[in-house]
């Protein structure tokens, strides 16, 4: 069965970075792949929240930077090094590596886990920018195989634990404005 599920996991990676392979994805991708590149949405993203939303704005931020720390560290810290998958391109051949081989190990997929959790925070708050959220948090997740450094396994576990640590501080948000709305208003 384990050989079964690895053998769709590679034909599915094989058609994102083999087959929709051409110029303008490898420099699409490879764009929004890099985090870096997200760091003036993020910036404006978090004056915009608080401007718009003041103390009540502040805690969002404040979880958001949270969920993204927690998210980031125990994909990298713990899970990486519990399941210790080596990347794609360590083990298959021909792996097209627009951006080079990065990273250690490949499960599961860190940009997946941390896009996910965000967008499901952000979409409980925002729920009319639920589909871009969504959109943009699997268009990271899919560069990361198209990339070549990730399986869609690694991306499809990241996106669910995303997801579930997402939910966990909507629920910590409605706590907290439960608990404090006169201090926050």
């Amino acid at each position: 069965m384990a050989d079964f599920l690895f053998s769709i996991d590679t034909a599915v990676f094989y058609f994102f970075n083999h087959a929709l392979s051409n110029r303008v994805f490898d420099i699409f991708f490879s764009f929004i792949t890099t985090s870096r590149n997200w760091v003036p949405v993020y910036i404006i993203g978090i004056m915009w929240i608080i401007y718009t939303k003041k103390k009540k704005g502040a805690v969002i931020v404040l979880l958001a930077l949270l969920l993204v720390a927690l998210t980031d560290m125990l994909g990298f810290r713990v899970f990486k090094e519990i399941f210790a998958r080596p990347r794609p391109f360590k083990t298959l051949t021909d792996v097209l590596l627009p951006n080079g081989p990065t990273g250690t190990f490949s499960f599961p997929s860190n940009h997946a886990l941390n896009n996910f959790a965000i967008a499901t925070f952000f979409s409980a708050i925002y729920p009319k920018a639920r589909v871009w959220l969504f959109i943009a948090a699997s268009l990271v997740a899919i560069s990361r195989v198209y990339t070549g450094v990730h399986y869609p396994s690694d991306i499809l576990a990241g996106a669910a634990a995303g997801a579930a640590f997402g939910y966990l501080f909507v629920r910590l948000h409605q706590y907290i404005l439960q608990r404090y709305e006169k201090r926050l208003s």
